[in-house]
């Protein structure tokens, strides 16, 4: 895509960004457009406002949705992927169950929280949140207490996954768009996520559990309630119990024990796959850190081996590999039934990479406009740093319209122009303007958040409780972890 100069000045571009912020905001909010085809028909109008040559305007277009697409897509689908492996062979209940026995009942809220955060590296807030529900019922019920207690730390724990650690879609994409690389981003997002997560819903969801009493909810258990199938239970999956084998139907419709089916997997085979792709990220930024400072030869085999299987998407690649085997094949898993697993993880997350695409789009639009430089111009005037600025504008975008992915993804978009106009930025800069970002996409949970209904309805709480719950959680969440990285940022 060639540079064309801007042809507006710097007043009407910025009234141009603005104006199409609020555009998309009204299509997405008050229309229901689907955010897709909401940020391409904005990209586009932007695009003809700023005057950029109609000749230029769809390689504008394409060049953002595709650049973008070139990374996101890869780790998001090939993260869906392991995490949906981990689900359907009762990993996440293995997990559960083993921290539980290692860290006591009287810490059992701890351990479903470090529980989650683990399972919550590959697999998204929604799905992995009701995977955990019937986990986190039955310790509830067994030992007492507010759900709260135990709910908090967990839906939390899933949200600071989300929202702070790749390869979730909103910081892949929001590094890709501000240029951070995806080890640092891993590393800072792990770093300032995991107190993030103590604080703010660990110890506010212990703290919340004894001021409000919320019991444990009657929705996925024995079958009182039917489901559209003419079933007994919500479709959640039931605690898996190990050693024993799960029942199948055969064609008949009769219902049998499948004796040679796997039980679940070990604890110590459940945390190894969680952790090889981030010790093989690992491996690619210490190497290269390490070549950087001359302390190893740059051009050496080992160096660009480690920077090869180190790469974020062919180490989720191996790890998927692997655990297709080791949670499939080596378990006396049909073949046919694990491509089956794998491929289901793929439609739940297209909507999710297309939104992104679609997102870098709208940056590239803004690029080529030059109202990122636009923008810069004007923070620098009034000494707004730029790791704040990315913070308030995110916060304000997902106030505005709710979706953490979204408010990520546009903010991204506003803040890059803005980035690369800016000098002495360094990669750990680029990496912590990210977990502000995600930080601001965290915040202020209300009435037009998905999740804000999901925990809502999944507890049974009234709106006015989850407000002082859930809300107060996410906004302690994302205020934290936006302070943590504000404070990084000043120290490195």
């Amino acid at each position: 895509m060639t540079e064309v100069e801007p042809a507006l000045g710097a007043g009407p571009l910025l009234l141009i960004a603005a104006a199409a912020v609020l555009v998309l905001l009204f299509l997405i909010m008050r229309l229901k457009l689907h955010a897709f085809l909401a940020l391409i028909l904005v990209s586009l109008l932007t695009a003809l406002a700023t005057q950029v040559p109609l000749e230029d305007v769809v390689s504008t277009l394409t060049t953002g949705f595709g650049s973008t697409l070139a990374s996101v897509a890869l780790l998001v689908g090939l993260g869906a992927m392991l995490g949906r492996l981990l689900e359907f062979s009762g990993g996440a209940q293995v997990l559960a169950d083993s921290l539980i026995r290692r860290f006591g009942e009287q810490r059992a809220p701890l351990a479903l929280g470090v529980a989650a955060l683990l399972f919550g590296f590959p697999i998204f807030f929604d799905a992995g949140l009701v995977v955990f529900l019937p986990i986190v019922f039955t310790v509830a019920l067994r030992l007492g207490g507010s759900l709260l207690t135990y709910g908090l730390p967990v839906a939390g724990a899933f949200a600071v996954m989300h929202a702070f650690v790749p390869p979730h879609p909103g910081p892949v994409a929001a590094a890709e768009l501000v240029g951070a690389d995806i080890g640092l981003v891993l590393v800072f997002g792990l770093l300032i996520g995991l107190p993030t997560w103590f604080l703010g819903a660990y110890l506010f969801g212990t703290w919340a559990g004894r001021r409000y009493q919320v019991p444990v909810p009657d929705i996925l258990g024995s079958g009182d309630e039917p489901t559209a199938d003419g079933g007994g239970s919500s479709g959640a999956p039931e605690p898996a119990v190990e050693g024993t084998a799960p029942a199948v139907a055969d064609r008949g419709g009769d219902t049998r024990t499948a004796t040679r089916a796997p039980g679940p997997p070990a604890f110590g085979t459940v945390i190894a796959l969680l952790l090889l792709p981030l010790l093989l990220i690992f491996l690619n930024t210490g190497m290269s850190t390490l070549a950087t400072a001359g302390a190893v030869d740059a051009d050496s085999t080992l160096v660009r081996a480690a920077q090869l299987v180190g790469a974020t998407p062919v180490a989720l690649l191996i790890t998927v590999l692997v655990a297709s085997f080791v949670l499939g094949k080596h378990r006396g898993t049909d073949a046919a039934e694990i491509e089956s697993v794998v491929n289901s993880a793929l439609g739940p997350v297209c909507a999710i990479i297309l939104i992104t695409g679609a997102g870098g789009m709208f940056g590239g639009v803004l690029r080529a406009s030059g109202i990122g430089e636009a923008l810069a111009d004007v923070l620098s005037d009034i000494g707004l740093p730029v790791i704040v600025a990315a913070f308030v504008i995110s916060v304000l975008l997902r106030v505005a319209q709710g979706s953490a992915t979204v408010a990520l993804t546009t903010a991204a978009s506003l803040i890059a122009p803005v980035v690369e106009a800016t000098d002495g930025l360094s990669g750990p800069d680029l990496a912590l303007i990210v977990i502000a970002i995600a930080g601001g996409a965290t915040v202020l949970s209300h009435v037009n958040d998905s999740g804000f209904w999901l925990v809502s309805r999944f507890f049974q709480m009234d709106e006015k409780t989850t407000l002082k719950t859930w809300t107060v959680m996410e906004t302690l969440l994302g205020t934290i972890g936006f302070l943590l990285a504000l404070v990084l940022s000043l120290l490195l």
